[in-house]
């Protein structure tokens, strides 16, 4: 859904045919924001002080900027994952454009589990996407229904 990092940022769920970015958030960790969001928010409105006391008053009391919400995926969710670097491509043998599965590769706590899988079955984290790299929301209809694996689960033991 949204790593541990993202539980301190506003957020909620991603909505089909969102369009998304890859995001740096306050917390330091890359999570996707909506590209509305960041279009309304980075260009705010600058308002010029009108004398010194509207300058001092707004040195001590600073306007609030408003934090833009974390949008969650749930794993199972397609997705289409777009800029992806030239770097990236050969590396993971795909294209500038792909279909992805959004997938979480563990359930370990304070560990970066958000990941996407592509069509070969290959997977990166969301931290190794690219700031600004696209990222739209296609089928949210076969997001899994179960649980998440717990730890003693995630990883295979031999008997």
């Amino acid at each position: 859904m949204c790593d541990y990092s993202l539980m301190a940022v506003p957020n909620r769920l991603a909505v089909e045919g969102e369009e998304l970015a890859a995001h740096r958030f306050p917390t330091g960790s890359i999570g996707l924001a909506s590209r509305a969001d960041l279009s309304r928010i980075s260009d705010p409105v600058q308002v010029r002080p009108r004398g010194v006391w509207t300058t001092v008053i707004n040195f001590f009391n600073p306007p609030v900027r408003q934090r833009v919400p974390a949008v969650c995926i749930p794993p199972g969710a397609r997705l289409r994952l777009g800029d992806i670097p030239e770097r990236l491509q050969r590396e993971l043998q795909v294209g500038p454009e792909e279909e992805v599965t959004f997938t979480q590769i563990t359930a370990a706590v304070n560990t970066y589990r958000d990941a996407v899988r592509f069509s070969n079955g290959r997977q990166i984290r969301l931290q190794e996407l690219r700031e600004g790299q696209r990222v739209k929301v296609l089928d949210l209809s076969l997001a899994e229904t179960f649980a998440p694996l717990t730890e003693e689960y995630s990883h295979p033991v031999l008997r």
